[in-house]
């Protein structure tokens, strides 16, 4: 299976787990194909706040994402008024959810660390509870 397979059955998953909470959930056409696709997926719910929510699985311990992405994430979902997070879920993890701000800088890239993920991310009903 490709990256891009792996990448778009992923986003799927979230797709279901948002929906089965009571929360729409979009995936943004042509997500991680260039650089026109600021977020993965668009997710809200009637009386709760509205996300973008950029979405990195790995099967190692360290998720690499390009400054630029997180930039033009952030920027895009500024403009239409949303909060960015992102969702990461490491092999034998489940889905941990972190604000942009926590990403670690690491010259070139921004950076998810396994460990400071468990440490410092929030599981799905934590991280979206005000909103439920």
């Amino acid at each position: 299976m490709s990256n891009k397979a792996k990448g778009s059955n992923v986003e799927r998953e979230l797709v279901k787990i948002f929906t089965e909470n009571g929360w729409r959930a979009v995936r943004v056409a042509g997500s991680g194909v260039g650089e026109e696709s600021p977020c993965d997926l668009i997710v809200g719910k009637v009386g709760g706040r509205g996300y973008t929510v950029e979405v990195k699985s790995s099967r190692g311990n360290y998720i690499y994402i390009k400054k630029s992405q997180i930039e033009d994430f952030i920027v895009f979902s500024n403009i239409l008024g949303l909060k960015a997070v992102l969702a990461v879920r490491f092999t034998f993890e489940g889905w941990l959810f972190l604000s942009p701000e926590q990403l670690e800088d690491s010259g070139k890239f921004f950076v998810v660390k396994r460990e400071k993920a468990k440490l410092n991310g929030l599981k799905f009903g934590q991280f979206f509870e005000h909103d439920i």
